[in-house]
């Protein structure tokens, strides 16, 4: 895609306190986690192909149904994770790591989010366009992943139908505070890019199709073709090419794009 090209929780649902707006200061994202969510009967698969992409091992298995894994890269920070979710091929989601979950949520509610579900120590959000996120409390991470074999996923994509994607657009640029909000290098993208350090940056995509809003990965490639023919040896398959992004589904059924981005800066090639 461009370049720059949820549903966790469980049934427990809480409305969270929402401050008045003029107590509300804009809150740093300290670290952020891009989330590959994939149908629980293809778990293991995508574990597999995605550790095998990334460089990385897996964490012990976590959450009431063993749904959860983080990606463990070697002398870094994580910053994947990957979800067992219901029946379908799946998609993204992106966590945001703050010092203060409960003043970050309402934040968003006041912007125009939704809650899904108040957790405690991590909340489950829907943005005005039906994105759902999370926040969850900053635990020290800083290390950012390096670039693995000429490529890094560093992207996760919103797929935003045409009439919800101004908002969309406006509801992320003022809830993310210093990340740098700019038109893409074409008329239906929207990049919303962290400050350096942060390892998963946010594009809008509009799409004219009506359809629900859903979101992918997106990998920034030195060489987008040996990229391809390396991930269609562990198992991915190609679906489409189109100038500057390669889409690819994963063994798990998800599909995600291989973006022709510079992986150390995430910017287009020039």
């Amino acid at each position: 895609m461009d370049g720059e090209r949820c549903g966790k929780g469980r049934s427990r649902f809480t409305q969270v306190a929402v401050a008045h707006p003029s107590t509300i200061a804009p809150m740093r994202i300290s670290w952020t986690y891009a989330f590959i969510d994939r149908p629980r009967e293809a778990f293991d698969a995508a574990c597999d192909f995605w550790t095998a992409v990334t460089d990385t091992r897996l964490s012990e298995l976590r959450g009431e149904h063993d749904e959860f894994v983080t990606l463990l890269p070697d002398d870094a920070d994580a910053c994947l994770k990957v979800q067992a979710v219901g029946p379908g091929s799946g998609g993204a989601h992106i966590d945001f790591c703050v010092d203060d979950v409960p003043e970050f949520a309402a934040t968003a509610v006041r912007l125009g989010a939704g809650v899904v579900a108040d957790l405690g120590s991590l909340v489950v959000l829907r943005s005005p366009g039906g994105q759902l996120f999370c926040a969850d409390p900053w635990r020290g991470q800083s290390s950012r992943p390096g670039v693995v074999r000429g490529s890094r996923l560093d992207q996760v994509c919103l797929d935003v139908p045409a009439p919800a994607f101004d908002r969309e657009v406006s509801f992320w640029s003022a809830l993310l505070d210093g990340w740098e909000s700019r038109p893409g290098s074409r008329a239906e993208f929207h990049v919303v890019e962290p400050p350096p350090g942060l390892p998963v940056r946010l594009l809008l995509q509009r799409l004219d199709e009506k359809r629900p809003a859903s979101a992918h990965l997106d990998l920034a490639c030195a060489d987008v073709p040996a990229t391809r023919a390396r991930h269609e040896e562990l198992g991915a398959a190609f679906v489409a090419a189109f100038p500057g992004w390669t889409v690819m589904r994963d063994p798990a059924g998800g599909t995600y794009c291989l973006t022709a981005r510079d992986p150390a800066t995430g910017g287009l090639r020039g």
